[in-house]
């Protein structure tokens, strides 16, 4: 049995999300003491609740102190299984952050796993469930992950009520990764969405961003998404945004976006999101601050050696890298410092999924 004390590093719920996910890929069990204890409120939240139990579910766990507030649990994963779940976090919040939990454990099923998932799908602290689907799947599919996720329904705060669905094939390895390289921008592109609003809203957030971007010689197609409550994929509450794309040569695709909220202009949404991609863009590193952490367990997992350049050093990245180390004995050598461009090479330990033999 490993105890993770849950307050180490970033000490958020990312540390859970990781920390189960590695167990149930290898069945060792595992104690996580001092939950959240950095945050307000502390402990177990709805979205981390159901992310375990979601994992729960794959591998027959048996799981102590599973309740919302508790700051202790104890997992203990015993035989893999695949087939149809169906999780409500019965909040706004986030479809995305659960997937980063149970995206590597439903790899290393028996079996396809499909996940039909309610909740918030466009948050102000975790990625957009767009940001899932044009970056972290297209860069993970390199590894020979096999998945989709589907945006079904959009999910905003307070209630969220959004719907995705995501399924998986099973897969014996996954390959390492190599992206040091930038490249050069070969496509900049994006959506600005909204529910429930004026439609000049997106069209104002997409105006703002391309304006942005060409004062730096950078021609962006941003499409306008105004969903009514008529629309089958219009969320429950209000809510808008803008997320941006950037491809390059090397195979990289950079993310960034932009939540909306009562009182903030819509230019200034999309000025935000244009200036995070233009800071990403002069890093010249191809893999994002926000790819970099999720990238992590993937490259512990895959077999031999992956090296990533990132466009910023984060607390989230190096929180899954002392995990790996901890929970797979994975070794990791970086070359930078924390909130600047670093070099990451990880010697994966190669695990192979014996389920499907």
């Amino acid at each position: 049995m490993v105890e993770i004390k849950g307050d180490m590093l970033e000490g958020g719920g990312q540390l859970l999300r990781i920390s189960t996910a590695i167990s149930a890929i290898m069945k060792n069990p595992l104690t996580i003491t001092n939950i959240r204890a950095n945050r307000t409120p502390p402990g177990l939240r709805a979205q981390h609740l159901n992310a375990v139990k979601a994992i729960g579910r794959l591998t027959s766990a048996e799981i102590e102190g599973l309740t919302i507030g508790s700051k202790q649990i104890k997992f203990t994963p015993k035989i893999s299984i695949g087939g149809n779940l169906t999780i409500d976090i019965q909040t706004a919040g986030s479809t995305s952050l659960v997937l980063q939990a149970l995206m590597p454990v439903m790899a290393f099923s028996p079996e396809p796993v499909s996940l039909e998932l309610s909740g918030g799908t466009n948050n102000s602290k975790a990625p957009a469930i767009d940001y899932i689907q044009n970056v972290v799947l297209p860069i993970i599919t390199k590894m020979g992950y096999q998945g989709s996720v589907d945006l079904l329904k959009r999910g905003f705060y307070p209630r969220g009520m959004g719907r995705i669905i995501a399924s998986c094939n099973p897969i014996e390895k996954l390959k390492p990764i190599i992206l040091t390289e930038m490249g050069t921008p070969v496509k900049l592109w994006g959506l600005a969405y909204s529910c429930r609003l004026p439609s000049h809203i997106s069209e104002r957030m997409a105006k703002s961003a391309q304006k942005l971007l060409a004062q730096e010689g950078y021609d962006a197609t941003i499409i306008t998404e105004s969903l009514k409550e008529r629309d089958k994929k219009c969320s429950i509450d209000p809510g808008c945004g803008i997320i941006l794309f950037s491809s390059l040569s090397s195979g990289g695709i950079l993310g960034s976006d932009a939540l909306g909220k009562l009182g903030k202009p819509a230019e200034r949404v999309g000025e935000e999101a244009a200036s995070q991609m233009l800071h990403s863009l002069e890093q010249s590193a191809p893999i994002d601050r926000f790819l970099s952490d999720q990238l992590i367990i993937y490259a512990a997992l895959a077999d031999d050696k992956s090296e990533i350049k990132v466009t910023e050093l984060t607390l989230h990245t190096l929180t899954c890298i002392e995990l790996c180390k901890k929970l797979l004995g994975t070794t990791f050598e970086i070359h930078g410092r924390i909130g600047e461009p670093s070099h990451i090479t990880c010697n994966g330990i190669g695990v192979c999924n014996k389920n499907i033999f």
